[in-house]
């Protein structure tokens, strides 16, 4: 019990100020950052997650509809997965000067249609499961997929796949509805001039 009350204190010590928003927030977060960051090929989206995991494959869902979307910097999608074994290298692999928006399964309260964590600051990922990853993101979203748990694994594992595939959606539409409001002509310019795309 000391363990525990111990590292929430030390996650809040650590993250960013996160707001609970329902999908209209998220949706008016992306806003917000599409009108900072307009062009598509200066961001990164770092979707964490493990396609063996029915919760944590929420940001490899995503990550895969950005990508068939035809963002040209997506990390983490089904096919390769931004997990435990490949954050690190991943994460090191980013081109300086971009921006970076950071998207993750997390646990908390369920009974509640605000099932989104938005923060203008990174992501600490896998410190509810004692991992110390390096934080990620200038922006981070944290969806809800389930409960809060002493064993945070199997409340991962016990998700609902139809929930986990239709937040996926919601994400990806919102960012999409988000950058759609600037011509192509505008989001698709960039001093980056589509170099080091990543994938």
């Amino acid at each position: 019990m000391v363990k525990r009350a111990k590292l929430r204190k030390t996650l809040k010590e650590e993250q960013p100020r996160r707001d609970k928003v329902d999908i209209s927030g998220a949706a008016e977060f992306f806003k917000g950052i599409a009108m900072r960051h307009p062009l598509r090929s200066d961001l990164v989206f770092v979707c964490i997650g493990t396609d063996r995991s029915t919760g944590d494959s929420l940001g490899p869902w995503v990550g895969t509809l950005l990508q068939e979307q035809g963002w040209p910097s997506v990390i983490g999608t089904l096919e390769r997965p931004c997990d435990a074994n490949h954050y690190e290298e991943a994460v090191a692999g980013i081109p300086s000067g971009r921006t970076v928006i950071a998207i993750d399964a997390c646990l908390g309260g369920v009974n509640s249609p605000s099932r989104y964590l938005v923060a203008h600051g990174p992501l600490l990922p896998g410190r509810a499961a004692g991992l110390r990853l390096t934080p990620v993101g200038h922006y981070s979203l944290g969806c809800i997929v389930g409960p809060m748990s002493v064993k945070p694994y199997r409340s991962l594992q016990q998700a609902s796949l139809f929930q986990v595939m239709g937040m996926a959606r919601e994400i990806a539409e919102t960012i999409r509805e988000a950058w759609n409001q600037f011509p192509a002509e505008v989001a698709g310019q960039s001093r980056f001039d589509g170099k080091d795309a990543i994938s």
